[in-house]
């Protein structure tokens, strides 16, 4: 096992060229700029495609045509260059092909600044462009945890058939960790049987999103509500973390949830049972498990760097209103701050049905789906 120190945004990449990505398409901005660094030698000392764009939107539509064309295509941005790719996202979410796409949020709206945000939520959890879906979106809370959960995108994202987006902030992307990679994987020459590759010696095939007809576009938006109800099944994934006897719950993602962590080894060191949950894939959101914890605890903090867009997705979930924190603009909540906003006398009469303690939550089994072709 060989572990190594890696800067967050250069270990994003290499683990991409570890799954075997093979073409990247993308602009400079901060904070993610050293990804496009890193793969602007890595990529061609192996052979692979690496292309500075004009724009984000050319990077977008080069990685649509590359995917088109069954390639392991990504690219990566932060906050406002994903603004400006979300038309071709809707184009590759209609078409069905894979796309792996990373996002290293900063302050927004507008231009805002460079410094560290959540406030992509809503962005890449709602649908990432105009339409009837959501991308499959994932948030790391540390760099090897965004490691892990890169090397698998790829997979997830050919499986699918869908857009897969890991979602992280300028902390992630900027600070060092150790890391252990993965193995560099041996890229395969056989193309998927949905690619264009040129129809000489076979049938035609077509990647669009254009139906004219009303008929045809609502049958491809069943098969997508088809592959999305697939997807919420199967692909949920979370944390959580010294719930057994909790009776306050934080919930808190990427790397608010780490900071959540402390928080909550210093409320246990004053005598408070709190717990944490900790969702790891936004869209699925895993409501399931978060649903039976919040029935065994008085209260619910959700901790954010934004002005409360999971809290949404908190409240549907649970069925009543939560406590929340947020910190915006860049500024970041610390764990005292975290401690200090947990309400000092729960009130059961929201969350609590009178059960003794939590039923273990266990991992949503996940199985292959594989779309039509």
């Amino acid at each position: 096992m060989t572990i190594k120190l890696w800067k967050g945004n250069e270990a994003i990449a290499e683990a991409a060229v570890r799954a075997g990505a093979d073409a990247y398409f993308g602009y400079p901005i901060t904070p993610q700029t050293e990804l496009l660094e890193y793969l602007s030698s890595r990529m061609p000392a192996l052979g692979r495609v690496f292309l500075q764009a004009e724009s984000e939107i050319g990077a977008i539509h080069m990685v649509y045509g590359a995917a088109s064309a069954g390639k392991r295509a990504f690219t990566t941005s932060s906050s406002p260059g994903i603004s400006l790719m979300q038309e071709g996202l809707s184009y590759i979410a209609a078409s069905e092909v894979p796309c792996v796409l990373v996002d290293i949020m900063r302050g927004g709206p507008g231009l805002g600044n460079i410094q560290p945000s959540q406030a992509d939520y809503f962005q890449m959890t709602r649908s990432a462009g105009h339409g009837d879906y959501h991308p499959l979106v994932l948030a790391p809370a540390t760099v090897q945890e965004a490691v892990d959960l890169m090397s698998i995108s790829f997979d997830l994202a050919f499986l699918y058939r869908h857009l897969v987006v890991l979602l992280a902030d300028g902390i992630l992307g900027q600070m060092m960790e150790p890391v252990e990679m993965p193995p560099l994987r041996t890229l395969e020459d056989q193309m998927p049987g949905w690619a264009l590759t040129g129809a000489v010696g076979r049938p035609p095939r077509n990647i669009t999103s254009l139906y004219l007809g009303a008929e045809q576009l609502e049958g491809l938006n069943l098969r997508l509500q088809a592959k999305l109800a697939q997807i919420a099944a199967y692909e949920q994934r979370w944390e959580s973390y010294r719930t057994d006897d909790a009776e306050q719950l934080i919930v808190a993602f990427g790397t608010v949830g780490r900071i959540a962590r402390s928080a909550v080894d210093q409320a246990r060191e004053q005598g408070q049972r709190v717990g944490l949950f900790r969702p790891i894939s936004l869209w699925p959101f895993p409501a399931q498990p978060l649903a039976q914890l919040s029935r065994h605890v008085d209260s619910i903090l959700v901790v954010e760097m934004n002005a409360g867009q999971m809290r949404e997705d908190v409240e549907r979930i649970v069925g009543g209103p939560v406590h929340f924190l947020g910190r915006m603009g860049g500024m970041i909540p610390t764990p005292e701050e975290i401690v200090e906003a947990l309400p000092m006398k729960p009130k059961a009469q929201v969350h609590r049905n009178g059960s003794n303690g939590a039923a273990p939550v266990k991992r949503i089994k996940e199985r292959s789906y594989a779309p039509s072709a």
